[in-house]
């Protein structure tokens, strides 16, 4: 099973009305074909009343094999259901990689 589908299968448990989980790997200076950056977008009533940060442990403990393994970066954007329509359901865009070759 690749990383991305480890990934996606674990943040299944959250419920999430709306999630997305993009290999961002190629925008990175690794290997061709490498998992190792993530971007998750995630929206789950299972985040209502917590903070920020809460909501980024929850997902720290629920990918901690990968997060000790292969995945070197997560960028992760969790929302509630009232937080995402108020955005009207954006996906935030990742800035470029400034490090290693690729600036």
């Amino acid at each position: 099973m690749s990383v991305q589908a480890r990934i996606e299968s674990k943040l299944a448990t959250l419920d999430p009305l709306m999630v997305e989980v993009v290999n961002e790997s190629h925008m990175h200076s690794v290997p061709a074909n490498s998992e190792t950056h993530f971007k998750v977008t995630l929206v789950s009533e299972r985040f209502d009343g917590l903070m920020p940060v809460k909501r980024h442990q929850l997902l720290y403990a629920l990918l901690d094999e990968e997060l000790a393994g292969p995945v070197h970066a997560l960028a992760l954007h969790l929302y509630t259901p009232q937080q995402w329509t108020a955005r009207g359901g954006e996906i935030p865009e990742s800035p470029n990689c400034l490090g290693g070759g690729k600036h």
